[in-house]
Order: structure tokens, then sequence, then C-alpha cells
């Protein structure tokens, strides 16, 4: 069973997500910038990880084709409406075999894209990171789209420098989805992560081999998040995630060292969308 590999999370400036999360306490890995118009700074925790993401080069973007998915013009138009998550992936052995699996399953999917980029290491050196991706996208969620990713050169990707963060964070636990309708979205995400789905609490819950994806109606976002929900009236939005920390009470003293704003509750501690580019976060102490 594949796992949550990353969340892309589309920023209109890079410099300053950037700072923002290290405030939080994370470490980011340096910039790096895809050949096809965006770039990016990673947050590697133990086997997933958030892609913090920007349009670099908007004239490098390719368009969508009949059976082609840009990642890059996706990201762009979901930009010209506001920052927040765009995409959600999961890890992959074999990308095309992934998209064969989706559609088996009915799924609307698109060519396996491949490529590479330049990656630096902790070192200082520059080495090649290559990928597959395999898209498949729901019409009940047109703002997000959804992927597996295989990665070709893992040994030079995964560093355990960028892995240590003050915050203490080491997993991603859940993905949250706003639905008005989460049930509908049942028949899309059960062949996307080839997972059954179980109903908790009015919730459509998968869980993967790596964290948890939740579909869930608004009311229960706010009570989940302590943030507001999303606009869903034109369908289902990635709003949130929530963050496995070794120490709560260290990630609660970065925050307030850095004078960021938080809220406790139930055990978690929550940072606002507002101060996160578009999603909530939730940060809880999980045992590794």
């Amino acid at each position: 069973m594949s796992g949550l590999d990353h969340l892309v999370l589309a920023v209109a400036e890079l410099d300053r997500a950037r700072a923002r999360y290290q405030a939080m306490g994370f470490t980011m890995t340096p910039k790096a910038q895809h050949p096809f118009g965006t770039g990016n700074s990673n947050i590697q925790l133990q086997g997933c990880f958030l892609e913090v993401l920007t349009v670099i080069a908007p004239k490098d973007i390719p368009e969508h084709g009949p059976d082609t998915f840009s990642f890059a013009a996706h990201n762009r138009d979901f930009l010209a409406k506001g920052e927040g998550l765009s995409m959600l992936v999961l890890e992959s052995a074999d990308a095309r075999a992934d998209q064969h699996r989706f559609a088996a399953s009915g799924l609307k999917t698109y060519q396996p894209f491949d490529f590479s980029r330049k990656a630096t290491l902790p070192s200082g050196d520059e080495v090649t990171v290559g990928f597959s991706l395999a898209f498949a996208t729901d019409p009940l969620s047109p703002a997000n789209a959804f992927f597996t990713c295989q990665q070709h050169a893992p040994e030079h990707f995964w560093k355990p420098d960028y892995q240590r963060h003050a915050n203490t964070a080491h997993t991603i636990t859940d993905v949250c989805i706003v639905s008005a309708a989460p049930d509908a979205h049942a028949a899309f995400l059960e062949g996307y992560t080839g997972v059954v789905s179980s109903a908790q609490n009015g919730s459509l819950v998968f869980e993967t081999g790596r964290g948890r994806i939740s579909v869930v109606e608004a009311a229960r976002f706010e009570d989940d998040y302590q943030a507001d929900p999303p606009d869903v009236s034109n369908g289902a939005r990635l709003a949130g995630y929530r963050i496995g920390v070794d120490d709560l009470g260290a990630a609660r003293a970065h925050f307030q060292r850095n004078n960021l704003e938080y809220r406790s509750w139930n055990d978690c501690s929550y940072i606002e969308p507002q101060e996160t580019f578009g999603v909530a976060v939730a940060f809880e102490q999980i045992a590794r």
C-alpha cells in the first residue's frame, strides 16, 4: 500500500513563504527550479515532504494537452485565484503501473510525465534528481490535482540534514479535503489510493501506508483544524494538514520565540490559513 509522498503548497512569493515556514521551525531545502517554469523549496520529513512552490518563469510553462497534464499550468492557474494546497501526491514504485491502475478504476488519466532537475546537497554540491508522475483528476474537486511520484535518484533527494527540524516535526499524519458531500468522493479516492474508505463521524477516511486522507464537511473542518473552512461552492478543496512532532512543547516554544500566533486545543496546536498561505496547519505529538 502506498502512502503520502508530498503535498504541493502553491505560493505567490517563495522567499516570503520560506521565511514563514522557517519561523515555524522547519528546515527548508535550498531553492530549486524546474525546467517547466516553476520553482520550489521543500520541507523533508521522514518519507514524505511539503513542496512549497511558485511560478518562476511563466514563459516556460507548457499548456495542458488532450491527454497530457501540465503540472506548471495547473499551479499557475491555481495561483491566479489564491494560495493554498494545490496538489496531493502519493508515493510510487512505478508511475506507469499507477496510470494503468487509475484508468482501470475509471479515473480521468493522462500520459505519465518524466522530468529531472538539479538539487543542492547539504555540502553545497549539485546533483540531478529525477521523477516520473502519474496524474488523475477529480471533476468534483476541480481546483486540485492528484498524482503519484516515482523517484529515480532517492539517494540524492532524501538527506538527514534536511529532515531535522527545530519544531521536532517528522511526518504528515493527515491531509484534509473539505467537501459539501464527502461520500461523493469515495469512488475517485478509492481508485486513486487503492484503499477502501471508512466512514468516521460523518467523514470519509482513507488510511494510506503513510498518513490519512480525510474528506469532511465544513463544520467538521472547523472543529478539527480550528480554522474557517474554504469556499467549496465550486467543488471540494484541499484545506489542511497535520504535522506529527516528537515534542509539542518544543514546537510551541519555537513559535513563541518567533512571535508566531497559534492556538492550542485538544492536545494540538494550530496555525491559521492566513498565516500559512491558504492552508490550515495543525501540530500534534506523535511517537515515531
